[in-house]
């Protein structure tokens, strides 16, 4: 299982078929760092890289 595979079933709660490279990422809202929401429309045109940190042992 890739990790963009999981990823996506964790998103949208089922099987999600894989996407090819070069396919538009489907929408989705995630929380951001400082506990505001972002969503993928906001960031539409430009680079995007998602970077995913496990909260464990910290603060937040």
């Amino acid at each position: 299982m890739s990790l963009l595979g999981t990823i996506l079933r964790r998103l949208f709660g089922k099987s999600t078929p894989m996407l090819s490279i070069g396919t538009q990422a489907p929408e989705f809202t995630l929380p951001a760092h400082d506990g505001s929401t972002i969503s993928l429309a906001e960031l539409r045109g430009k680079r995007v890289v998602l970077w995913f940190y496990p909260k464990a042992d910290t603060p937040g």
